[in-house]
């Protein structure tokens, strides 16, 4: 019989992709118009794509940081955000929420993954844990979810619920 999940685990792999006080990644990125995707609002850096690249990217990185135990720093802040503000095409922006989704989950599964020590020092790294690292997604998403919210709010594309 399988023991069933800490109930801990559940939490932290739940917390990837919460709505508990904030609008979720998926909320953030859906119905958002072709033509908007590129746009950087007045006063602001960034367009919807390039916080979206940007999670991902530094996601993914996170991810790979924490299963790769071959992992390459990459460089900052250029391996971090995309080069241009708009997507390449409608396919580029489907793809970016697409793997967005994928490695959250695989970031869930490493949560959920009792063989792991969540509170154990990543063997290649320099002091990070599986805990930490599962967090600091988790917090970067969140954070940059906030700026779209703010981002879709200027550019007048946000309804709020």
């Amino acid at each position: 019989m399988r023991k069933p999940a800490d109930p801990r685990r559940k939490m932290l792999a739940s917390v990837l992709a919460w709505e508990g006080a904030h609008v979720s990644f998926d909320t953030a990125v859906n119905g958002v118009s072709a033509k908007l995707r590129g746009v950087r609002p007045e006063g602001l850096p960034y367009s919807l794509w390039e916080l979206l690249e940007h999670i991902r990217l530094a996601q993914r990185d996170i991810l790979d940081f924490c299963i790769n135990p071959k992992y390459r720093a990459k460089k900052w802040p250029d391996s971090y955000w995309p080069k241009k503000p708009t997507p390449a095409n409608a396919g580029a922006w489907r793809k970016s929420i697409a793997a967005v989704r994928v490695d959250r989950r695989a970031l869930q599964k490493l949560a959920l993954d009792a063989s792991i020590d969540l509170d154990a020092l990543i063997p290649h790294g320099d002091g990070q844990t599986y805990l930490r690292e599962i967090l600091l997604a988790t917090d970067h998403a969140a954070y940059h979810v906030g700026e779209m919210v703010t981002v879709r709010r200027l550019l007048g594309a946000w309804k709020p619920a």
